[in-house]
């Protein structure tokens, strides 16, 4: 087979990867051990032989055009899987170690990954997971994270999204509040009902609460005089005291209906769902402790 790449050429990939990931010349040169001078000369190289422009530079910065990001991405997979196969072939084994940092919404966190991590550490003694329970979208590069759940796809093409599962969602509300309510036959009747509310903090509107009507998932918005932000735990506690209707997922509350604390209502009309979405950057080099946690998830919630 005739070679198409030569030593100098694969040397020019990775420290252009590099520049890419650490979006500077100067910084990918201080990695590497070699001058800002040879990865300028480096990414000239890859230009020249692609025929194309990899980085917009200006005086202060750099960044990847369109047609850069895209091939940085296949580099970036290729670079993992040439060292993957070095590996394998030398027999190395990679300890996963070092600290993980993963954020998660509070509800998911306490009722799905966290009574796993025992187990994980267990797998895995040498790494520190450090967890972060919020839901608010965070920035990987400027907060340090490794990974994130959360409950829809990002539009972010750098993030890899893997679907965790599918939620039920579930109306509640405690027996207390039941004995003093209107009739509830069918979701037009919560206009008479005080539905518990919770803000979505991407947009700072209510969250409108989700029915299946005649094999359609219907949104439908509702009125109530409490509110709750941040937690969608406190609409819960919020319900088992007698405050009002919820919509929350069924893994909340399982507990509570099984003991009675609080009940199901609208089953007709129930079977609606949200995602629970695990993100990880694209752009850096999955470490070892990642790809493990990654692994770990998945094969305990995946979908």
């Amino acid at each position: 087979m005739q070679r198409q790449f030569e030593d100098l050429l694969l040397g020019s990939i990775e420290l252009f990867c590099l520049a890419a990931e650490l979006e500077s010349f100067t910084s990918a040169a201080t990695a590497a051990g070699v001058t800002p001078a040879a990865v300028s000369r480096s990414v000239a190289r890859l230009e020249t032989r692609l025929g194309v422009r990899l980085f917009v530079r200006t005086t202060r910065q750099i960044r990847l055009t369109d047609l850069g990001r895209r091939y940085f991405e296949q580099c970036q997979q290729v670079l993992r899987q040439l060292a993957e196969a070095e590996r394998e072939a030398t027999g190395q084994q990679v300890t996963p170690a070092g600290v993980l940092r993963i954020s998660m919404p509070t509800p998911y966190a306490h009722y799905r990954v966290l009574p796993l991590l025992a187990e994980f550490r267990a797998r895995y003694p040498q790494v520190t997971v450090e967890t972060h329970l919020s839901n608010r979208n965070i920035d990987f590069a400027d907060e340090g994270f490794d990974l994130a759940i959360r409950g829809r796809a990002p539009r972010d093409s750098s993030l890899i999204a893997r679907k965790l599962e599918d939620a039920e969602l579930v109306v509640v509300a405690s027996p207390a509040y039941l004995r003093k309510a209107g009739k509830l036959n069918t979701p037009d009747d919560l206009i008479n009902h005080d539905c518990i509310q919770f803000e979505l903090p991407s947009s700072g509107r209510n969250i409108p609460w989700q029915f299946m009507l005649e094999g359609e998932d219907v949104e439908v918005a509702t009125l109530g005089g409490y509110g709750s932000s941040g937690d969608v735990l406190g609409g819960v506690t919020l319900a088992r005291h007698g405050a009002g209707l919820f919509q929350t997922y069924r893994f909340v509350v399982e507990k509570d209906l099984a003991e009675g604390t609080l009940k199901e209502l609208l089953k007709p009309f129930g079977g609606c769902s949200r995602p629970f979405i695990l993100l990880y950057p694209h752009a850096q080099h999955l470490s070892s402790r990642v790809r493990s946690f990654v692994d770990f998830l998945m094969e305990k919630l995946g979908a």
